[in-house]
This record gives structure tokens, sequence and C-alpha cells, in this order.
């Protein structure tokens, strides 16, 4: 489905005022968002008491729209799942979404899939990630992270107590990466389930965690 300014518009308007709608999530996937959207989608997060899923993936969303979302989320106390999958988002999009980490307390799932974060929007997230205490999922695959990426992930593992998942699948992290990842499972025992493929890594990585 692809809607249009005026049709998303009006659905954030109804959702806006909607408190009986049993269904707790949105999908808006494979539509192309525009800046009039970014008004409609931010007053939902900031006004809608239900929604607990937001679905957005490919959906062109450029720094602007990040933006409002981002600046929403800080603010909003429902929503517990957001895919961001597949946008583009590069590293100034990371720092705005690090900044929700910081501040939001509800978000439990975060997907960031298929974007290109590199490893300085990675970094923002991690660092956010050693404050933050309740996301307990987060898909980063194929971001370009790079060592870099990973050493400020492991650096994140070492201090979060809350994420059970991580999805770090096709980001070159190489050797260097998977080593400084390998030294904070060594002292991580929350993580559940870590995805590490296609990295080129080159060795095989041991955990104390017996979750793993």
């Amino acid at each position: 489905m692809n809607l249009g300014s005026e049709e998303l518009k009006a659905l954030a308007d109804a959702l806006c005022k909607n408190t009986t709608l049993t269904s707790s999530s949105l999908k808006l996937c494979n539509n192309k968002l525009g800046s009039e959207d970014r008004k409609a989608l931010a007053n939902i997060l900031y006004k809608n008491t239900m929604l607990t899923s937001l679905n957005l993936q490919n959906s062109d969303l450029g720094k602007e729209e990040v933006k409002a979302l981002a600046d929403a989320l800080c603010k909003n106390t429902i929503l517990t799942s957001l895919n961001l999958c597949n946008n583009e988002l590069g590293s100034e999009d990371g720092k705005a979404l690090a900044n929700v980490l910081y501040k939001n307390t509800t978000l439990t799932s975060l997907n960031l899939c298929n974007n290109k974060l590199g490893s300085e929007g990675e970094k923002a997230l991690a660092d956010a990630l050693c404050k933050n205490t309740t996301l307990t999922s987060l898909d980063l695959c194929a971001n370009v992270l790079g060592s870099e990426g990973g050493k400020a992930l492991a650096d994140a593992l070492y201090k979060n107590t809350t994420l059970t998942s991580l999805n770090l699948y096709n980001n070159k992290l190489g050797s260097e990466g998977g080593k400084s990842l390998a030294d904070a499972l060594c002292k991580n025992t929350t993580l559940t389930s870590l995805n590490l493929g296609n990295n080129n890594i080159n060795f095989k990585l041991k955990s104390n965690n017996h979750n793993i």
C-alpha cells in the first residue's frame, strides 16, 4: 500500500483521537514518506496512547523525518517496538536514535537492519546502550560498522545488563572487532542471542556466558 500525504494525515488525525482500537501495531512499510508525513507520524507518537509497535521499514526516511521521529520518541511512553530497517539511515540518524535510547524508557525492540550507520553512528548508539536499561533486542545487520563499531559495541556489552538479542551479521567487523567482542562476552551475562555471521572474524568465539 502506498499512502499519500493526505491519506497519512487523515490516518494520523484519527489515531491521535482514537482510544478504542484493539490492535496496537501500525505498519507503514514500503511507503515513501515526505516532510508533511513526518509531522503526522510525530503527532501519532505524541498523542496516541495505544500504539506499541511501529513498522517503517523501507519508507525512504530522510534526516528530518528521523529527527522528528526521534524527538517524539524521547517523550513517548507507550511504544515498545520500532522497525526502521532498510531506510539508508546514516551516522547523524544514528546519533538521533541514540538520544532516544538515553531518554525513552519503554522501547524494548529496535530494528536498524540494512542501513548505513557506520562506525560513528554505531559509536553513538553504543554509548547510549551503556546507560539504557530497557532495550532487549537490537538488530544492526548490514550497517558497515567495521572494527571500530565492533569495539564500541564490545564496550557497551561490558556495561549493559538488559540486552538479550544482538544481530551483527554482515558488518565487516574483522578479527580486531571480533576480538573485542569476544573479550566482552567473557564478562557479559545477559545476552542470549548473538549473530556474528559474515564478518571475516577468522576465529571461533567462546563465551563464559552459558546462555549463548
